[in-house]
């Protein structure tokens, strides 16, 4: 903006009132102006915007680690320890609200919207949006509600759900006790499902199990 001053052109005039007045007519002092303002003015709706989804996941969110059996097959080697481990971060809403998951879904850059059929008597379909990559968990999630905390007993399951997730980051999910150690955070998480059959397995090396979803 005033790179004019940097050349070889005529010196800007200081008029009394402070403008700028630039060689070809230009108020340098009143655009800073108007640049200051439409700034500050995109600072508040980033901080408002920022604020609504705090509150939204605060109210509506949900961070979940879940198991799923994976044995040796025919054709195909299953996982060391038996088990995978899943992360998710996700927030449902009918039909009817599924624009705020798309407003999410820009805000973070990251995950997808998708329906979740319902054939009882409801009369609208669920969708959610979720992000499941662990890139994007690690990159954009975590740090975002690490920075921004969310005041309900939330932000303690959003804890142990970034502790659990760096944990499979470092590999340590692929032993024996790095499997126990994601359960035993997993079973005090959101709604403390019991991970008691699953942790008495894997320190029993007991191999035949129905599965234990989430």
């Amino acid at each position: 903006m005033f790179t004019k001053l940097l050349t070889d052109s005529p010196r800007p005039t200081i008029l009394p009132n402070d403008s700028v007045i630039g060689p070809e007519g230009e108020d340098y002092r009143k655009e800073t102006s108007r640049d200051n303002a439409l700034g500050a003015g995109n600072q508040q709706e980033r901080l408002i915007l920022r604020g609504w989804v705090i509150g939204f996941v605060d109210g509506e969110g949900c961070f979940s680690i879940g198991f799923i059996r994976q044995p040796n097959r025919k054709g195909r080697k299953g996982y060391r320890t038996g088990y995978q481990v899943a992360h998710e971060f996700a927030v449902t809403q009918g039909a009817k609200s599924v624009s705020c998951l798309h407003e999410l879904r820009e805000f973070f850059g990251v995950g997808q919207v998708v329906i979740n059929t319902r054939y009882d008597n409801h009369k609208e379909h669920l969708y959610r949006y979720v992000v499941r990559k662990r890139k994007d968990l690690l990159e954009v999630v975590i740090p975002f509600f690490r920075q921004n905390s969310m005041h309900s007993s939330k932000q303690k399951d959003f804890e142990k759900f970034a502790q659990c997730v760096e944990i499979i980051e470092s590999g340590h999910h692929l032993t024996r006790e790095g499997l126990i150690e994601i359960a035993e955070i997993a079973q005090t998480m959101n709604r403390q499902k019991p991970r008691n059959e699953l942790i008495r397995i894997l320190r029993d090396y007991t191999p035949d199990i129905q599965d234990i979803g989430r």
